[in-house]
């Protein structure tokens, strides 16, 4: 059984930072894409970040690109989530979440991930 969780949610001032991890375990990571969601209330889950299985590709919503930055050690089944310069607009509760087919592309479709961590509260301030 595969398990996500998530850590390093928190409340900040506007123009801090953060460093969200996802931990993996019951099977090994390092073949498998990972990404990041968020959902804000009244609002739907959207995309944030995405890395494929080898850590070589990354992606990135508009919103977040430039401040936000994900890799991956695959040593330690572990997904990590650098957030600079954090807007209150980022408040949400932040989900990692992995893709069950080994190989498979990271993408920004949060109906391609079958697995998924029970979430991390971020609040930013203004």
């Amino acid at each position: 059984q595969v398990q996500l969780v998530e850590s390093g949610g928190g409340l900040v001032q506007a123009g801090g930072s953060l460093r969200l991890s996802c931990a993996a375990s019951g099977r090994t990571s390092s073949s498998y894409a990972m990404g990041w969601f968020r959902q804000a209330p009244g609002k739907e889950r959207e995309f944030v970040s995405a890395i494929s299985w080898s850590g070589g590709n990354t992606y990135y919503a508009n919103s977040v690109k430039g401040r936000f930055t994900i890799s991956r050690d695959n040593g330690k089944n572990t997904v990590y989530l650098q957030m600079n310069s954090l807007k209150p607009e980022d408040t949400a509760v932040y989900y990692c979440a992995t893709r069950s087919t080994r190989y498979s592309s990271a993408t920004s479709y949060y109906t391609d991930y079958d697995y998924w961590g029970q979430g991390t509260q971020v609040t930013v301030s203004s």
